[in-house]
């Protein structure tokens, strides 16, 4: 301490700066160099022994605990200074309120939704016309890794999109997956008009129902809800495939609804595609190709 001391002393004499004053710049910067080193190592021995969520989840809340003991660490090294700095707060208080309004509501945007939680990371989401999922959330904003908007499942466009955290309050966000994680998905079958409507839907039930993907899903789906029920009124009566018929013009539209997970809706509809379009070249489901 004395070296340091000496060492304070030194720069006094050299710049002309109270030694007070460099004592505490020089404090400082070796507290943030200390503390960033902190959180790389932290982040490179997590790495290491992690991955995936769980390395995400042990990084972030690791990293909390270390801001936590540099604030405080850089509390100490201001005390003296900090009934000073406080009169020199409260006379720009309310400019400062002004100029920062913004910073300051998503910051305290960002605690909301660390308690509330209207979505969490890996969640998708949608806010206007941007749909994605849930990468990051911090203090001030949050970020979705978007996926594409031309058809309801889209798959992912490798655009990161950052939102700030006060857009909760203006904006409507539609949650994919709050709740539970499974989503009704619905597909339009066109057969022709004189088929044996019960033989080719005897086919897609059995197409679909014979999907890994797709028949364990109901069982889960109850249980989820059941869960869900403790703080939201959520109600469905039927949770197994279903095909629902309609006539239009000269062919008929088998309606085909089935529960599935939102991320893997493209895959889903094109295994099913693929199975339906090789019973069609067995004879076994009669598509109508038009006119």
């Amino acid at each position: 301490m004395k070296l340091f001391d000496n060492f304070c002393e030194y720069l006094s004499d050299i710049t002309t700066i109270n030694k007070d004053i460099i004592s505490v710049i020089l404090l400082t910067v070796f507290t943030l160099a200390f503390f960033y080193l902190v959180k790389m190592i932290i982040t490179y021995f997590v790495k290491k022994r992690m991955t995936g969520r769980g390395e995400y989840v042990v990084n972030q809340s690791l990293r909390v605990i270390v801001n936590i003991i540099e604030v405080i660490c850089l509390l100490l090294i201001f005390s003296e200074y900090i009934k000073s700095l406080m009169t020199l707060i409260s006379v720009v208080s309310a400019a400062m309120t002004i100029a920062l309004r913004e910073v300051i509501l998503n910051f305290f945007s960002g605690i909301y939704i660390k308690a509330k939680r209207p979505f969490k990371v890996e969640d998708r989401i949608q806010i206007d016309n941007i749909k994605g999922d849930v990468m990051n959330i911090s203090m001030l904003s949050f970020e979705i890794l978007e996926v594409s908007t031309k058809e309801d499942n889209g798959q992912s466009t490798g655009i990161i999109v950052t939102f700030p955290n006060s857009i909760i309050f203006s904006t409507p966000i539609k949650n994919i997956n709050k709740g539970f994680k499974y989503i009704w998905n619905e597909l339009v079958v066109k057969v022709e008009m004189n088929c044996d409507l019960a033989k080719n839907k005897q086919e897609i039930y059995k197409i679909v129902n014979n999907l890994e993907t797709i028949k364990s899903i109901p069982r889960k789906m109850k249980s989820q809800i059941a869960e869900a029920n403790t703080n939201n009124r959520i109600y469905f009566n039927k949770y197994d495939p279903m095909i629902y018929t309609k006539i239009v013009d000269n062919h008929v539209e088998l309606t085909v609804r089935y529960l599935m997970h939102p991320k893997k809706a493209r895959y889903v509809e094109s295994v099913i595609w693929n199975k339906i379009y090789l019973a069609y070249k067995d004879k076994k489901i009669d598509l109508y190709l038009g006119d």
